[in-house]
C-alpha cells in the first residue's frame, strides 16, 4: 500500500492554511489541470467533519468520479478524508498543519490501495504512485501561492 508524504512551508497563519485546504472552491482552483469540480454533497465553502463531496475530474484522459468523506476535523491542525466510492480500492488522506515562526508547515499523507490486486500493484510501480505524488505536490504549491498572496 503506497504512502505519499509531502511537506510545504507556507508564509501564512495556520488558520488560513487550514481553511484554504478544506475549501471546496480552492480545491477546484488548485486542481484546474484535471478539471476537478464538486458535483454532489458539499459543492462550495468549507468542509466540516462528516461532510461528503463527490469530485468529477479527468485523470489519464478519462472522466472519473470520486466520493470522499471527512472523518476527522481538529481545527486548525488536522483533518482526514477517506474515499467512499471511486477508482481506488481505498484511500486515507491526512492533512496536518503546524504553526511555525513566520508561517505554517502543511503536511499531506496520502495512503492508498489500488484496485485490481497484482495489476494495481504493477500500475503503482509503473506510473500511479508517481502521478499521485505529482498531483499532491502541485496542489500544495498552488495552495501555498494562494495563501501567500493573501498576506
Amino acid at each position: 500500500m503506497p504512502v505519499i508524504e509531502y511537506q510545504q512551508f507556507i508564509k501564512a497563519p495556520v488558520e488560513l492554511c487550514f481553511d484554504l485546504a478544506r475549501s471546496v472552491d480552492i480545491h477546484t482552483k488548485t486542481t484546474a489541470n484535471t478539471k476537478e469540480m464538486a458535483v454532489d454533497g458539499v459543492t462550495e465553502g468549507l468542509l466540516e467533519e462528516g461532510d461528503t463531496v463527490t469530485w468529477e475530474a479527468i485523470h489519464f484522459g478519462i472522466k472519473q468520479r470520486l466520493k470522499a468523506k471527512v472523518t476527522l476535523m481538529e481545527k486548525p491542525n488536522k483533518f482526514v478524508d477517506i474515499m467512499v466510492k471511486g477508482a481506488f480500492h481505498s484511500f486515507v488522506h491526512t492533512h496536518q498543519f503546524i504553526e511555525e515562526p513566520g508561517g505554517t508547515i502543511m503536511m499531506d499523507t496520502f495512503q492508498y490501495k489500488s484496485p485490481f490486486g497484482p495489476i494495481g500493484v504493477l500500475a503503482d510501480k509503473l506510473f500511479l504512485e508517481k502521478y499521485m505524488r505529482a498531483f499532491i505536490v502541485s496542489r500544495a504549491k498552488a495552495l501555498k501561492k494562494i495563501a501567500e498572496n493573501m498576506q
